[in-house]
């Protein structure tokens, strides 16, 4: 099943309030949304875009994800999200393809999210994601 849309665009950041007044100055969106995202070691700060959200993310854990990320790449392009109506099933696809599949499970993302990593596409960080899951067993 194809993805609904681009859910969000995440980008990793040294200095999350720097980086939200960049992105409002620059781009003209709306005032970010912070968030401790406390699973991933990181501030979060999210603004719509359309239907979709642009996310900055600041770790404060150096092992987090996100973390070993900025030390490696340092700050900008971190992954692309695809919004999904049922991401479980979405997974048991892309498994079965023998498409690289990081998470075997949705996990919790932040506020009403549930995400899934799945590998590199073309170098790109790919994640599921889907909104206000209803039934944790359709995933």
């Amino acid at each position: 099943m194809p993805p609904t849309r681009i859910h969000h665009v995440n980008f990793v950041v040294h200095d999350l309030e720097e980086a939200m007044a960049r992105f409002e100055r620059a781009l003209g969106v709306e005032p970010f949304e912070i968030i401790d995202y406390r699973p991933r070691g990181a501030r979060v700060a999210r603004t719509r875009v359309g239907e979709s959200w642009l996310v900055l993310v600041c770790p404060y854990d150096p092992a987090s994800v996100p973390g070993r990320h900025l030390a490696e790449h340092g700050e900008g392009f971190f992954l692309i999200s695809l919004g999904y109506e049922h991401i479980g099933q979405q997974l048991e696809q892309l498994e079965a393809s023998g498409i690289e599949v990081v998470d075997q499970a949705p996990r919790d993302g932040i506020l009403d999210w549930r995400v899934a990593d799945i590998g590199e596409l073309h170098s790109a960080k790919i994640q599921l994601t889907q909104d206000n899951p209803v039934d944790d067993e359709q995933d």
